[in-house]
């Protein structure tokens, strides 16, 4: 294996097959575009098994994702995909920058999910674009669009279903999508779902269990993220 690709929260790797990649979970956290940065031991233990586990769970229900197979305790093996470089943000609450844009109360229920673009870019501060934005740059194409849109919000659907068997409520949730290499004909979900890419709350206490703990100094980050964790398993029969 030789390293291709090192982010913020994971690796890549090329393997013996051109079709596959092994993507490894760091234990590293970053809040602020980077600005805060932090290691726990764990994390990406806790978080690859998380993303596997919710993958499995949507590929059963028709979305298609990057993931082929497990490979360990902080791997994937994963296809290889050319990364759009926008993130899909779904939002089912106000919270976080919502709360800041808006003026509204952190907590308050929307009627209706929320989709909103973000640009992929590090230096920019990942800053939120609309469609005429992403047109002019030419990030996706319209049907792209349409596409990552109708899968954001079925996974919403879905993954509101999942944490709320196990006690969570989905606030919001980031989504990553790439295009399938070499043909880039298809377009699948890629990078992770964990309480990195999610605002999750307890569903009795609005207690939050996700990376707002590591942003805003609450303390306990890894006891949540693993009690994230086994709930899920819980409630989805492991």
């Amino acid at each position: 294996m030789s390293l291709l690709y090192e982010g913020k929260a994971k690796k890549l790797f090329t393997t013996d097959r051109p079709d596959e990649l092994l993507m490894e979970f760091k234990n590293s956290a970053t809040a602020f575009n980077g600005v805060k940065k932090a290691e726990f031991d764990d994390k990406g233990r806790l978080n690859k098994a998380l993303t596997v586990r919710l993958y499995q769970l949507l590929e059963k229900q028709g979305v298609k994702t990057h993931l082929v197979r497990d490979a360990g305790e902080i791997s994937l093996i994963v296809r290889p995909v050319e990364i759009v470089k926008l993130e899909v943000v779904v939002r089912n609450v106000i919270a976080g920058s919502l709360a800041k844009r808006t003026g509204r109360p952190e907590g308050t229920v929307l009627r209706e999910p929320i989709v909103e673009w973000y640009y992929k870019d590090d230096d920019l501060g990942d800053p939120i674009v609309n469609e005429d934005h992403i047109r002019e740059m030419e990030l996706a194409t319209p049907a792209e669009l349409v596409l990552m849109r109708e899968a954001g919000l079925t996974v919403n659907r879905l993954l509101t279903d999942i944490f709320g068997s196990a006690g969570l409520r989905l606030i919001d949730f980031k989504l990553e999508f790439g295009r399938t290499l070499p043909d880039r004909k298809e377009i699948v979900l890629a990078d992770e779902i964990s309480p990195d890419t999610c605002r999750l709350w307890d569903a009795v206490t609005n207690e939050k269990m996700d990376k707002d703990r590591f942003r805003q100094d609450l303390g306990g980050v890894m006891e949540k993220y693993a009690e994230v964790l086994k709930r899920v398993e819980h409630a989805t029969g492991s």
